[in-house]
C-alpha cells in the first residue's frame, strides 16, 4: 500500500509544497482517496434535471459503485444502490421511465419507486409468492443519502457526514439570493468533457483565476486578473470571483432575464467556487451553472457541465450561444490540466510550490485533501 507525506501540504502557504506526485498518478492513493474525500463527505453525484419526471430512472456509476437514481411518486430524487437485495444483479442498465415497479431481470423481485421491495414471485416455491423468512420490510432497495442543492444531486456514500445544510452553511448563505427556482435550459444546455487528468487538477484550475491573462485570452480581455478577488471558506470551498461580468447580448440586444431579488452587487459580478470535494459552481445575475466531476480512475475525468436560467422560456438561440461560450472556456482548460497531469510523472516532482499572493483558493483545497486522508488514517491522532 502506497502511503505519503502530507504534513508540508498543510504547513502555512508561504511554505506548502502541494500534494504528492501519487495523489494524482498511483492507484492505491486514488483508492485511498475514494474513501477519505469522495465517500466521506457530501460528494456530486449528477443533477435533478438527469430525472425531470416522475418515474425517470438513470443508472450511473460513481467511482465504480453502481447507482441508481429515480424521481419517486412524490416528484422527490432518490438515490438507491442499483443491485437487487436478492442475488445482486444490477437492476437497471439504461435510463428508462418506471411505469410501474422496478423489476430486477434475474429472478423479478420488484421494487417500487420509493425503494420497497412489493414482489416476490415464487420465492416460497412455484405460485408461491411470500415465505415466513423472507421480510419485504427488512428487503427494501438501500437507499444512499442523498441532498438537492442548485438542483446538484449530492450524496454522501458513507452515510455519516454532518447533515448537507451544516456542512455548506457558509456557501448557502453566501449565495441565499440564488435560493430561488432554477431552470435547466433543456438539451442544447448540458455537454460532456472527458478529459484526460485526475479530478482534483481540474479543481486546482478553476479555483484560480492567476492563468487567466495566458489560458483565457478572450476572457480576460474584460474580466481582467486584477478585476478578480479570491473566496476561502477553510474546509469548505474556495474558488474566485469577479467585479467585471457583462450579459450576453444577441443581435437584437437581448439577454436573459435577472434573477428575481438580487441586489446591485450581482450588476456586474459574478463567483465561481469549488464546493469541496466535486462540484464547481458558477453564479451570475442571468444564469447559474454546475459542473460535476466523476473521476474514473487516477487519470481520466468526466466532467458533467450544466447550465440554467431564472425562467422556463428562454430564447433558444441566445442558450445555444452561451453554451458555446462556457463550452470555449472550459476547452480552453484542457491542455493546462491535462499538462500537469503529464507533469505528476516527473519522478522528482516535488508537488510543487504556491503563490502567497494568487494560490490561496488552490492551497486551501489541498490542505482539506490531505486533512481529510489524514483523519482517515489516524481517526484519533485527529481528535
Amino acid at each position: 500500500m502506497t502511503t505519503t507525506d502530507l504534513d508540508t501540504v498543510c504547513q502555512p502557504i508561504e511554505h506548502a509544497n502541494g500534494l504528492p506526485n501519487a495523489h494524482y498518478i498511483d492507484p492505491d492513493i486514488f483508492d485511498e482517496e475514494k474513501n477519505a474525500v469522495l465517500f466521506a463527505g457530501w460528494a456530486g453525484l449528477a443533477v435533478g434535471a438527469d430525472v425531470p419526471d416522475i418515474g425517470d430512472a438513470v443508472p450511473i456509476d460513481f467511482l465504480g459503485m453502481p447507482l441508481l437514481m429515480v424521481r419517486d411518486k412524490n416528484g422527490a430524487v432518490r438515490v438507491f444502490q442499483n443491485t437487487c437485495r436478492h442475488r445482486g444483479m444490477i437492476l437497471v442498465d439504461a435510463p428508462r421511465k418506471i411505469e410501474g415497479a422496478i423489476r430486477c431481470p434475474y429472478h423479478s423481485w420488484c421494487y417500487s419507486t420509493d425503494g420497497r421491495l412489493v414482489s416476490t414471485p415464487h420465492v416460497g416455491g412455484p405460485g408461491q409468492n411470500t415465505h415466513p423468512d423472507i421480510d419485504r420490510s427488512l428487503l427494501g432497495l438501500v437507499e444512499i443519502r442523498s441532498h438537492i442543492w442548485m438542483d446538484v444531486i449530492w450524496i454522501n456514500i458513507s452515510g455519516d457526514a454532518a447533515p448537507f445544510e451544516t456542512v455548506n452553511a457558509a456557501l448557502m448563505e453566501r449565495w441565499s439570493e440564488f435560493d430561488t427556482p432554477i431552470h435547466h435550459g433543456g438539451a442544447d444546455s448540458r455537454f460532456q468533457l472527458e478529459i484526460n487528468c485526475n479530478w482534483k487538477l481540474a479543481v486546482e484550475n478553476y479555483c484560480e483565476s492567476y492563468h487567466l491573462p495566458w489560458v483565457h485570452p478572450g476572457l480576460n480581455s474584460y474580466s481582467r486578473l486584477e478585476d478578480h478577488y479570491h473566496i476561502e471558506k477553510k474546509q469548505t470551498f474556495a474558488g474566485q470571483g469577479t467585479y467585471v461580468y457583462r450579459q450576453l447580448k444577441d443581435d437584437q440586444g437581448n439577454s436573459f432575464p435577472d434573477f428575481d431579488g438580487l441586489s446591485q452587487t450581482w450588476d456586474t459580478a459574478a463567483e465561481y467556487i469549488t464546493a469541496f470535494p466535486n462540484v464547481l459552481l458558477g453564479v451570475h445575475r442571468d444564469h447559474v451553472f454546475s459542473i460535476v466531476l466523476l473521476p474514473q480512475g487516477p487519470e481520466k475525468t468526466i466532467e458533467n457541465i450544466h447550465l440554467y436560467y431564472a425562467s422556463d422560456k428562454t430564447d433558444a438561440g441566445l442558450r445555444a450561444q452561451n453554451t458555446r461560450l462556457w463550452k470555449d472556456v472550459f476547452a480552453e482548460d484542457v491542455f493546462v490540466v491535462e499538462g500537469m497531469q503529464r507533469g505528476r510523472h516527473a519522478v522528482h516532482f516535488d508537488g510543487g510550490r504556491f503563490s502567497p499572493a494568487m494560490d490561496s483558493p488552490t492551497h486551501l483545497f489541498h490542505e482539506w485533501v490531505a486533512t481529510r486522508i489524514q483523519t482517515h488514517r489516524s481517526p484519533l491522532a485527529a481528535e
